[in-house]
């Protein structure tokens, strides 16, 4: 197999369990604050990434690497928090549409700078998979504020409603700063920057929980939540790892592009699971996703 289709190939396999973790999160998010799941997850797989690293006596990689990987899981934990609050205040399809997007752009514009412009089949493939992102991701029918006696047209967005797409952007921009700062992590061993990663993030997120939550946890709180977190936080994690592979066996532009297009799994996992039905733009989306994948293997 070539590093190019090496890289496709984990790039899926990232995207697949990164969109299963999406949907699991998103179920135990039903149960209580996403906060709280996306803590229990990231809480457990760090425990279970630190004992598998003591036991099987790993080398602790540099400084370099440490830092990279650290700054990586906290401004990750932060951007997944604003996204979450972004999403809550409404614009939901366009708010998730433009993270999408930026979570792919940033990488792809900084692999241009760093690697040199890709050629032209590559070029195609990314496109084809920016493209891709938007029409999954964009769902006008879930936009709060754009609907009803008092709905504004996109291009006219009340003040109010721009509030959760500047954050949905700042969130693609951690995301894809996050891909970034993974890659340069560079080739020591992907338990050890996973275990840095998961410590700067579980860090960020509880001085984040003990603000939001100061006066206490809200009522209804469901049980289940902690078990849907350790899921969602265990294929979070695995998805990370195949994504650093992606980007070790080819360009960052073409790992970063391949794995943002897991916004497919979940909506996959929703039709076969729940049974709702995915729209037409979203299945046309996805098969532009997989005509990207093509391209971008080749």
């Amino acid at each position: 197999m070539s590093s190019s289709g090496a890289a496709a190939g984990f790039g899926l396999l990232s995207a697949s369990t990164w969109g299963g973790s999406d949907f699991v999160g998103g179920l135990g998010a039903r149960r209580a604050p996403a906060l709280l799941v996306v803590v229990s997850g990231h809480a457990f797989t760090l425990v279970v990434l630190l004992a598998v690293c003591l036991s099987m006596r790993l080398a602790a990689p540099g400084w370099t690497p440490f830092l990279y990987s650290a700054v990586g899981g906290l401004e990750g934990a932060l951007a997944l928090a604003l996204f979450y609050r972004a999403l809550a205040m409404g614009a939901m399809g366009l708010t998730a549409a433009l993270c999408g997007l930026l979570t792919a752009l940033i990488p792809v514009l900084f692999s241009m700078i760093h690697d040199g412009l890709p050629t032209p089949l590559v070029a195609a493939g990314l496109v084809l998979g920016l493209c891709a992102i938007w029409l999954i991701t964009r769902t006008p029918s879930t936009d709060e504020g754009l609907t009803g006696e008092s709905a504004h047209s996109e291009n006219s967005l009340a003040p109010a409603s721009r509030t959760p797409l500047l954050m949905g952007a700042l969130a693609g921009v951690g995301f894809g700063s996050q891909l970034i700062l993974l890659k340069m992590a560079g080739t020591v061993s992907i338990l050890w920057i996973m275990v840095y990663v998961r410590a700067a993030g579980v860090l960020g997120l509880v001085v984040l929980l003990l603000v939001v939550f100061r006066k206490g946890l809200p009522k209804g709180i469901r049980a289940g939540y902690i078990g849907l977190g350790i899921l969602a936080g265990s294929l979070d994690t695995i998805g990370n790892v195949f994504y650093i592979l992606a980007s070790r066996f080819g360009r960052l532009d073409v790992a970063a592009m391949i794995c943002s297009l897991y916004p497919g799994g979940t909506i996959l996992l929703a039709m076969l699971i729940l049974g709702e039905k995915p729209s037409r733009r979203q299945v046309a989306g996805i098969g532009l996703a997989l005509a990207a994948v093509v391209l971008l293997s080749l």
